[in-house]
């Protein structure tokens, strides 16, 4: 494979990769009921409007969920292995292996934005204590559903908060799980954040 053809697949991999993370976390803001009135949920409405709203027409929220959103992310993570892969191939790979390839890259995409967000809250809460930033106070919302009953397992201790410990240690796991889940169903490595 040639340089422009490496070039090209890291384009649309880092496009994909923003735009994927985009419509993700405008799915985790209404699953956590972030508040819509911060100014990054208002852009990340904004960027997803397009494809949510016409969508969400035919396919409804459910339970609070925002399906639409999360159909999107994964038709998304489908096009963007199939495109990789007719690139790298020249085929596009069987329906049923593209749509465990999706499924499973936005899950782990989904699990790699918790990692984040998790050691950013704690980095965040050594420089930047009690801090009213937007950017701060929606990563509060979008973890403490996480966090919550890793707390009750594993409670603080000598007013040390250890339960982020635990919570990597859940997340490397699951992590370590679709990875072998991607390995099994063909493609590991089409999606940046399948390893």
């Amino acid at each position: 494979m040639g340089a422009l053809y490496a070039i090209l697949i890291y384009l649309i991999q880092t496009l994909l990769s923003l735009y994927l993370v985009a419509m993700l976390l405008r799915f985790i803001l209404q699953l956590v009921r972030a508040d819509f009135y911060n100014p990054i949920s208002q852009f990340v409405v904004k960027i997803t409007n397009p494809l949510v709203i016409p969508l969400r027409r035919i396919i409804p929220g459910y339970a609070g969920i925002d399906v639409a959103s999360l159909l999107l992310a994964v038709l998304l993570q489908i096009a963007g292995i199939a495109l990789v892969f007719l690139i790298r191939f020249g085929a596009i790979p069987p329906p049923v292996q593209l749509l465990l390839s999706g499924v499973l890259g936005v899950v782990a995409l989904l699990v790699q934005m918790y990692f984040f967000a998790l050691l950013a809250m704690i980095i965040l809460s050594w420089v930047a204590q009690g801090s009213r930033h937007p950017a701060i106070f929606l990563l509060y919302q979008i973890t403490e559903p996480l966090m919550a009953p890793v707390r009750k397992l594993l409670p603080p201790m000598g007013g040390l908060d250890f339960s982020p410990i635990l919570a990597f240690i859940l997340i490397n796991i699951v992590q370590i799980a679709i990875s072998h889940m991607a390995a099994a169903v063909g493609v590991l490595g089409f999606a940046p954040w399948l390893r």
